[in-house]
């Protein structure tokens, strides 16, 4: 089995900063794409913020210059460093990672359980 754990959400002010961070856990062979993702409510989820295994990141539009992802492969955990942050960044935020399991051939998609960011204007 495997398992994503994020953790790092809370209530901050506009312009404030938070740093979100999801472990990976369990039976891994090895991790291929991570991400983040964020769902306000009534809304779609959405993609963040990407990095590959070379370390190529990508971002939507609306977080460029503000958010940085990176990840350590060390330790299997990816981060999202989140910077001048709008009350429109309030959403619930999962991360996600590509993982191929010990003793299976395929790639699988995993998800943390999500992790709450609220932004006060």
């Amino acid at each position: 089995q495997v398992q994503l754990v994020e953790s790092g959400g809370g209530l901050v002010q506009a312009g404030g900063s938070l740093t979100l961070s999801c472990a990976a856990s369990g039976r891994i062979f090895s991790i291929n794409d991570m991400g983040w993702y964020r769902q306000a409510p009534g809304k779609q989820r959405n993609m963040v913020a990407s990095i590959t295994s070379d370390g190529t990141t990508n971002y939507v539009d609306s977080v460029k210059g503000r958010f940085t992802i990176s990840r350590d492969d060390t330790k299997n955990t990816v981060h999202l460093q989140m910077n001048s942050l709008k009350p429109e960044d309030t959403a619930a935020y999962y991360c996600s990672a590509k993982i191929k399991q010990i003793g299976t051939i395929w790639w699988s998609d995993y998800w943390g359980q999500g992790t709450q960011v609220t932004v006060s204007s």
